[in-house]
């Protein structure tokens, strides 16, 4: 008959009393939190996907002026017949970037292309699938108002009117605003620099031989991908061996040239995993476990005015706590606002077994059912060392701390990688 052993608290156990739960995690990280300070100013063209750092008033009208909205014959709306036709004289032509001189009279009308300003004498345009051409003249018939079809100057954006709010992530939408207002620059938030560099005398750099028990180091592409896309400035202190001098040595510096630092691998209770103590050496730890799967082992503290997170050394578990906890911390520091998860209900295609305690990350692929509607499945194993399940996954099956098992059909609550990743 086997021997029963006191075993200590390990990551295979589903409830840690001491495990932070994720919410709690994530509020605890944003509460001591300010936006970063310091702003340049950049060509427009570079401000794509910068934050602005102050509102962007309308040095002008747009429309600049009082134009066509369709191709047609600019009139004024008083020539409108209540019944029967009217024949109206067609006296010139309007085009985009070549208006028409002069004034157009009672009883006469002008062909007119969309963006041309509007003549003066008219205020309608009817557009010209409603208007028949014979001889000189133009036959309208009922059904149309006065005003139709004319864009107004000023009617989307109003002289002084504020266009851009700061803290607005620039899209390829807001450059073309911008652009249309003749804005040559914009003043944009200073981007955090970012310190990263990973753990472990098993690593080697890619194209070197391994030995026995060595791998390649994948952590530092991963976060390097991860970082850029948030759109941060990077720095990549490569890899540091098992040796806490030397650790010591790289966070100190790390801190010293970042607002973040972080490091993968050596923050869970082998031997060699000397982070936690560290950080509490150097720094401040405000928490170094957390209660979900995969990512468990995570230290986040501070090392002087550094916020540090040291992510596990597991590929999948990286990137599972970036994006819950990283980029959320990251995306405050340049915009000053939080972002709450976003996230949708599917139908489940597979069987998920788990037991309550903590919350999971499962990795899914999300499709339309044969009713519309979203339907996911599993990528396959789902180990915090397969790499692979992040690859193929298209979202984050998120399964809360009090969940069990999941029967096939059941409803899931999925984080899709759009926006995310």
């Amino acid at each position: 008959m086997p021997t029963p052993i006191a075993t200590a608290l390990n990551c295979a156990d589903d409830f840690d009393p001491e495990a932070v739960p994720v919410e709690e995690a994530r509020r605890r990280i944003l509460a001591g939190l300010e936006p970063l300070s310091g702003f340049q100013r950049v060509a427009l063209r570079e401000g794509l996907g910068r934050v602005l750092a102050e509102a962007v008033v309308s040095p002008s009208e747009v429309p600049a002026h009082t134009n066509s909205a369709m191709d047609g014959y600019a009139l004024c709306g008083a020539d409108l017949p209540t019944e029967g036709l009217v024949e109206l004289v067609l006296v010139g032509e309007a085009l985009a970037g070549h208006p028409f001189s002069g004034a157009v009279g009672r009883g006469a009308c002008v062909r007119i292309m969309t963006g041309a300003p509007i003549p003066l004498g008219t205020d309608t345009v009817v557009m010209q699938e409603q208007a028949e051409v014979s001889g000189g003249g133009v036959r309208i018939g009922t059904g149309h108002q006065p005003g139709q079809n004319v864009r107004r100057a000023g009617e989307d954006i109003a002289l002084g009117a504020e266009v851009l709010v700061p803290g607005r992530v620039l899209t390829p939408a807001d450059l073309g605003l911008l652009a249309s207002l003749s804005i040559a620059e914009v003043a944009v938030r200073r981007r955090p620099r970012v310190a990263f560099f990973s753990t472990g005398d098993e690593l080697r750099s890619i194209g070197q031989p391994l030995g026995e028990g060595e791998v390649y180091d994948s952590n530092r592409y991963t976060l390097f991908g991860m970082l850029a896309r948030v759109g941060v400035e990077v720095l990549d202190l490569g890899v540091v061996s098992d040796d806490p001098p030397r650790l010591a040595e790289a966070l100190c510096r790390a801190a010293a040239d970042a607002d973040v630092v972080i490091t993968s691998g050596g923050v869970s209770v082998g031997e060699a995993d000397y982070i936690k103590d560290l950080l509490a050496s150097l720094g401040t730890m405000s928490f170094w476990k957390i209660a979900m799967k995969p990512g468990r082992p995570l230290v986040f503290g501070r090392i002087g005015g550094s916020l540090f997170f040291g992510l596990p050394g597991n590929p999948v578990a990286v990137m599972v706590t970036f994006y819950q906890f990283v980029q959320p911390a990251l995306r405050f520091l340049m915009t000053g606002a939080v972002e709450a998860p976003f996230l949708v209900e599917a139908i489940s295609r597979a069987r998920m077994r788990k037991r309550p305690g903590r919350t999971e990350f499962q990795r899914g692929i999300l499709a339309r059912g044969p009713d519309g509607r979203l339907e996911v499945d599993l990528t396959g194993k789902q180990g915090s060392g397969v790499l692979r399940s992040m690859s193929l996954a298209d979202c984050f099956i998120l399964l809360p701390a009090e969940q069990g098992d999941v029967d096939i059909g059941g409803r899931v609550l999925v984080q899709p990688f759009l926006g995310l990743v």
